[in-house]
C-alpha cells in the first residue's frame, strides 16, 4: 500500500476534466498485459448525456482523484431513476471505479459518491455499474491472467480488497463459464436435444435476420424483458436503449449462430453470441484511427472465440430444456463455422438452473465478478 500523501478530489465539469476522466485507465493499465483498451469514441459516448439513452432516466456526477498532484483514480456517482421505480427503493450507484492501491484515496472517492447520493435522498449504494446495470458491471475477483471477453470487466487484483476496507460488502457474485469444443459433452447435448425435440416437435430455431434487424430486435427485447424480469438487478430495456444496443452490436453479432427459438411459429427464446473483438481491441490502444478500423475489419474474420452475452426464454417455457437447445445449436453450428470456444455469462450465483445447464453441457467455471453494496 502506498503512503497517504496529499490526496485530493475534483468534480468533473469541464471538457478537459472529462477527457482526463476518460484517459485515466489508459495510463493506469499500461503495464497490465491482459487489459483491453476500450475504444475512446465509445467511452466518450458512454458518459455523454446527449448521446447515451441511459441518461434519459438517470443522472451522474464524476470525480477524479490525485495523490501528490498526480492522477491516481476516478469514480462516478449515479442515480438510475428507472431502477428505483422498478425495485421500489432509493439505490444510488458508483461506477467507472479505477484507482491506484491507495486506501485514503479510495475512501475519499467513495465519500464523495456517498455525499452526492445522500444529498439526493438515496439510502443504499450498489456498484460498480458503468453506468447502468445493463452495461459492464462488477469487480473481477479472479483469473487476472486472462484477457477479458467483450463487454466484461477487468481490473487490478486489489480492487475487491480496497472496497471491502472502505466498508462495502458483497451484494451478489456473477459467474462466467467457458465452453470449449474439446470440453463440451457433445453426446450428452445430443441426447438432450433429442428429448426436447420429441417433447416439443413444433420447436424451431432460426437465425436472426440482420437485414431486417429492427423487427427481430423488437422480438428479442420483448422476450428479454419478460425472461429476465425476476432476476436480481433487472431493469427492462426501453425501445430506445435496445435500438442503441442493437446498432452498436450489429457488426459483432456472430450471425451464423445468433438464433431465435419459435414454438408453433411464435418466438419464445433467443441466444445472441458475440464475436469477441477484444482479441483485436487488445492491440489497438483504444483508437480507430489511423489504422485501428482496418485491424478491426480484417481481424473479425479470424476470430474463434465468442461471448454468449444475451440469452432468454419466456417464463412459461423455462424448465423445458429450450435453453439447452440454444446452447447446443451455438456449440454445434459454431464449430462448423470455426468458433472453438465461448464465454457464457454473466450468470447470477443464485441462478442454479442456468449453472446446472452450463455444467451439464461441459462448460467450466471461468471467472467471478462481484457487486458491492453498503447503506448510506
Amino acid at each position: 500500500m502506498q503512503p497517504t500523501g496529499n490526496v485530493s478530489l475534483t468534480l468533473v465539469e469541464t471538457k478537459e476534466q472529462r477527457e482526463a476522466f476518460i484517459e485515466f485507465p489508459y495510463t493506469h493499465y499500461q503495464d497490465s498485459p491482459c487489459w483491453v483498451p476500450p475504444l475512446r469514441v465509445e467511452q466518450k459516448k458512454l458518459i455523454d448525456p446527449k448521446k447515451n439513452p441511459f441518461f434519459n432516466n438517470a443522472e451522474m456526477a464524476m470525480f477524479t482523484g490525485t495523490v501528490n498532484e498526480r492522477p491516481a483514480g476516478r469514480i462516478a456517482a449515479i442515480i438510475d431513476h428507472r431502477y428505483n421505480e422498478v425495485h421500489g427503493g432509493k439505490t444510488g450507484f458508483f461506477g467507472f471505479f479505477e484507482t491506484i492501491e491507495h486506501q485514503p484515496l479510495v475512501d475519499l472517492m467513495l465519500k464523495a459518491v456517498k455525499d452526492w447520493l445522500k444529498q439526493r435522498g438515496m439510502t443504499h449504494l450498489l456498484g460498480p455499474a458503468n453506468p447502468g446495470m445493463l452495461d459492464v458491471i462488477g469487480v473481477q475477483m479472479d483469473a487476472y491472467e486472462e484477457i477479458p471477453s467483450l463487454m466484461m470487466p477487468y481490473n487490478k487484483p486489489y480492487y475487491g480488497e480496497v472496497l471491502e476496507q472502505a466498508g462495502l460488502s458483497k451484494a451478489m457474485d456473477l459467474y462466467s463459464f467457458l465452453a470449449t469444443n474439446p470440453g463440451v459433452d457433445i453426446e450428452r447435448m445430443a441426447r438432450a436435444k433429442a428429448i426436447v425435440s420429441k417433447r416439443l416437435p413444433s420447436l424451431r430455431l432460426r437465425t436472426v435476420d440482420l437485414r431486417n434487424l429492427k423487427e427481430d430486435a423488437e422480438i428479442i427485447r420483448a422476450i428479454y424483458n419478460q425472461a429476465w424480469a425476476k432476476n436480481w438487478g433487472f431493469i427492462p430495456m426501453t425501445k430506445e436503449e435496445f435500438d442503441d444496443l442493437a446498432s452498436s452490436l450489429k457488426l459483432v453479432v456472430a450471425k451464423e449462430v445468433a438464433i431465435i427459438a419459435e414454438l408453433e411459429g411464435e418466438p419464445i427464446g433467443f441466444s445472441i453470441p458475440l464475436l469477441d473483438i477484444n482479441r483485436i481491441l487488445h492491440k489497438m490502444d483504444g483508437n480507430l484511427f489511423p489504422f485501428g478500423w482496418w485491424k478491426l475489419l480484417r481481424g473479425r474474420k479470424k476470430l474463434s472465440h465468442l461471448r454468449t452475452a444475451l440469452m432468454g426464454v419466456l417464463p412459461e417455457h423455462q424448465g423445458k430444456g429450450i435453453d439447452a437447445m440454444l446452447h447446443q445449436y451455438v456449440v454445434e453450428k459454431g464449430y462448423e463455422n470455426g468458433y472453438i470456444s465461448s464465454e457464457i455469462g454473466w450468470v447470477l450465483e443464485t441462478n442454479l438452473d442456468m449453472i446446472r445447464v452450463a455444467e451439464r453441457m461441459g462448460a467450466k467455471p471461468f471467472k467471478t465478478f462481484r457487486m458491492f453494496e453498503t447503506t448510506l
